[in-house]
């Protein structure tokens, strides 16, 4: 049966990813929203788009009853962790508040709510972490995300939550950066970079993030998944992994303690995740980091 699928936050990373994926799969009916104006349009003219707010309740509730979308994938949210915590109301609003206007409308339009979460959610004391872990937060960015799956976690509708790590990805007519575009114009320009070796994550590939949120929706899932890759690494081991792909210079590259940066919000030091239930129960396959990187590359 064919899939009516509404995507908010469609100009960020994920949110492209997803309507690439999804565009030109017959099986799906494609709303493409996002606060402004379409970022994709010149990519794909063919693009349904609608503008929209999920900070506001009226126009939430209106647009979801105007499409009436079978799935809806919420993946807009105030992601800068030192920024959430200076920010706390913006913070609030954008990832709790539209949660909760975006979960009243699935459950008034019977949709199936497919929500992003973090690994931020743990306090990084025992990763990698299974869907059962429990959660621990330590920035303000942490609490807002799992109070938004606690507002998810009580929908009478079907729902599913995506936990991810470190996503990284080309995202198109944006200023955003990633670790491999970081690491690979930093060496390039002879420029010295300090990065941190004492924090853990599984870098997560913007396209394997899309391809789980697309597995989820089409086999109609319920509940926590992990959607990550299977790696363990630390932002360190990323850097050299990049200079080795591009053949740059290690020289230009520092090893540094977390303790040694000043960053407002507190992160956790190990995080990571088990995908064993996304593994067996989607038939999730995630690419490692050094596919991760050619992909990238092959972008560029």
């Amino acid at each position: 049966m064919k899939k009516k699928i509404l995507i908010t936050g469609s100009n960020g990373l994920l949110g492209q990813k997803l309507v690439d994926l999804l565009l030109p799969n017959s099986n799906v009916e494609l709303i493409a929203t996002s606060r402004g104006e379409n970022k994709l349009a010149a990519l794909f003219p063919e693009l349904n788009f609608v503008s929209l707010d999920v900070t506001n309740p009226a126009e939430v509730e209106r647009v979801i009853a105007v499409y009436q979308p079978s799935h809806i994938i919420h993946t807009a949210a105030m992601t800068n962790v030192d920024e959430c915590e200076i920010n706390r109301e913006a913070c609030w609003k954008l990832n709790v508040d539209a949660v909760a206007n975006l979960v009243k409308a699935a459950t008034e339009n019977k949709a199936h709510f497919i929500h992003l979460s973090t690994d931020f959610i743990f306090d990084g004391q025992s990763g990698p972490y299974d869907e059962e872990a429990a959660p621990n937060p330590i920035s303000y960015y942490g609490e807002s995300k799992l109070a938004a799956e606690e507002l998810v976690k009580q929908s009478t509708e079907p729902w599913a939550i995506v936990r991810t790590v470190l996503v990284y990805g080309i995202v198109h007519d944006y200023g955003r950066s990633n670790i491999v575009l970081w690491v690979k114009n930093n060496l390039e320009n002879q420029k010295p970079i300090k990065v941190v070796d004492d924090q853990f994550r599984s870098p997560t590939l913007a396209e394997d993030l899309a391809v789980g949120c697309w597995l989820i929706a089409e086999q109609d899932a319920e509940g926590i998944f992990n959607i990550s890759s299977k790696e363990i690494l630390t932002p360190y081991a990323m850097a050299l992994q990049v200079a080795d792909y591009f053949k740059l210079n290690t020289f230009y590259i520092t090893r540094a303690d977390a303790a040694s940066f000043s960053q407002t919000a507190k992160r956790p030091a190990r995080t990571g995740f088990i995908i064993t239930k996304a593994e067996e129960q989607l038939n999730f396959r995630p690419r490692t980091f050094s596919e991760g990187i050619a992909v990238v590359a092959n972008q560029l």
